[in-house]
C-alpha cells in the first residue's frame, strides 16, 4: 500500500509514559514529536502542563493517561483526573478500563464510566481512546468492549498499555477492527517497534499507533521515501 511520510507520522503518538523518565528526557521527547511531526504525545500526566506549552505553536496535539496503567481506579478519581488534563490542555485521553470490573461482569459500571468520560471529553472537544488491556480478556469480553465502546461514542478502542504481559496482536487487531462500528477508530499499543510493523497495523485498519521507538521508525520512513533526514534541535528545559 503507498503511503507518504505524512501517513505514517500522523499514525504515531509518541510515548512518554515509563515511569523513570526525567524531566530532561521528557523535554527531548517533546523536541522529537515537534521535530518529526507525529500525531501527538502522550505524556506522563505530571508534565502534561509543559507539553501544552510546548505544543501549542504546532500540529502535534498533546494527549496523557487516565486511570494508568491497571484501570482499577474509583469512577471519582478517573472522572477528575480527566477533567484536570483537559483544563491543563490536553486535547487527548487514554482511558484504562477498570480491567477488574470487565473481568467481574460488571459491565454497568463499565459503561458508565466510559460514558462519562466520554461526555466530558467530547464537551471541551477533546477526543477519548479506550484502553482494553487485551492480554487480560477474552475475545468475548474483547468483543463486548467493543460494542459498548460504539454504542457509547468513544473516538478510539486501544490494544494495551504497554505494561501487559502482551501488546498489539495482529488477531486482537482484526478482531476490534471487525467488531468496532466506523466512526470508531483502533489504535495499537504495545510491540510497534519498526515501520513495517507500523506499516501491517496500519493495514489492518489501526489509525494510530503508541510508540516510543519513533525516530527508528521515521527514520526509515524518510529513508525507503528518499527524504532528507531530520535533525532534531534540542528543546528548551521545562520547569513544573
Amino acid at each position: 500500500m503507498p503511503y507518504t511520510y505524512v501517513d505514517v507520522a500522523k499514525t504515531i503518538d509518541h510515548s512518554l509514559l515509563q515511569p523513570f523518565l526525567s524531566t530532561a528526557e521528557l523535554d527531548k521527547g517533546i523536541a522529537l514529536a515537534r521535530a518529526y511531526d507525529v500525531a501527538s504525545v502522550c505524556i506522563l500526566p505530571w508534565y502534561l502542563p509543559v507539553l501544552a506549552e510546548r505544543l501549542a505553536d504546532c500540529t502535534v496535539v498533546a494527549s496523557t493517561v487516565i486511570g494508568f496503567p491497571h484501570g482499577g481506579h474509583l469512577s471519582e478519581i478517573k472522572i477528575a483526573e480527566a477533567r484536570r488534563a483537559l483544563a491543563q490542555g490536553a486535547a487527548e485521553l487514554d482511558m484504562v478500563v477498570n480491567v477488574s470490573a470487565v473481568k467481574s461482569g460488571e459491565w454497568g459500571l463499565v459503561a458508565s464510566e466510559i460514558r462519562e468520560i466520554v461526555a466530558i471529553a467530547h464537551g471541551e472537544g477533546g477526543k477519548v481512546k479506550v484502553i482494553f488491556e487485551n492480554a487480560y480478556l477474552t475475545d468475548e469480553e474483547k468483543i463486548r468492549l467493543c460494542l459498548v465502546c460504539g454504542e457509547i461514542g468513544a473516538d478510539w478502542v486501544k490494544t494495551s498499555t504497554g505494561y501487559a504481559p502482551s501488546g498489539a496482536t495482529t488477531e486482537d487487531l482484526v478482531l476490534m477492527r471487525k467488531h468496532s462500528p466506523e466512526h470508531v477508530q483502533v489504535k495499537a499499543a504495545g510491540g510497534v517497534r519498526d515501520l513495517d510493523r507500523l506499516l501491517e497495523v496500519r493495514a489492518i485498519g489501526a489509525t494510530r499507533c503508541g510508540a516510543s521507538a519513533t525516530a527508528a521508525i521515521l527514520d526509515e520512513a524518510r529513508r525507503r521515501l528518499h527524504l532528507e533526514p531530520i535533525e532534531v534541535e534540542a528543546g528548551p528545559v521545562g520547569s513544573y
